[in-house]
């Protein structure tokens, strides 16, 4: 890394130790959140009787005559979650970091999330920001992000995802 591009970084890594402090969370607790902004996905931390995840969402937005758009991240970190309700069921195939390969597993197409604190963070990549807004619990989540919130509570709660392996399907060739 060059020296201008790393130093770029550490005063970035200052910055979000000043949020921290502003926002008055452990340390800790921001680690899901700076694991998503910094490279994507889901996260979730359990420690000291403290459990954490950031749920990432994203939302693009593009104009057909001018056809250009972009695409806003939203990074929801809870402290504490409690999966409130869950609706549905939806089969998929799933990586988890802890894992080489993918499995088959079920997920619920629709959650309400409760938790002691929810932190909102909007990133836009047209103004470079990280907006950050306390927001109030419970939210609701669909699709790809109610995987994710159901994915990351079961790491939360029973520690390892199990599944179906891949290797347990059979190739089948239409004519």
């Amino acid at each position: 890394m060059e020296y201008l591009e790393l130093k770029k970084l550490l005063k970035f890594s200052l910055k979000e130790k000043e949020i921290i402090k502003k926002l008055e969370m452990p340390e800790d607790a921001f680690l899901p959140l700076i694991f998503s902004i910094r490279f994507g996905g889901d996260w979730s931390l359990n420690k000291n009787s403290k459990k954490v995840m950031s749920i990432k969402e994203k939302i693009t937005r593009y104009d057909k005559e001018k056809k250009i758009g972009y695409t806003l991240e939203i990074v929801y970190l809870f402290l504490n979650p409690i999966l409130l309700s869950q609706e549905g069921t939806v089969h998929r195939l799933e990586k988890c970091s802890n894992k080489k390969e993918r499995e088959l597993v079920k997920r619920p197409y629709k959650v309400i999330v409760g938790s002691e604190y929810i932190l909102k963070a909007t990133m836009d990549p047209l103004e470079s920001t990280i907006r950050l807004k306390k927001v109030n619990s419970p939210l609701e989540f669909t699709g790809s992000s109610a995987y994710g919130v159901s994915h990351e509570i079961e790491h939360l709660e029973k520690g390892e995802i199990k599944g179906k392996p891949f290797w347990e399907f059979k190739y089948l060739i239409d004519d």
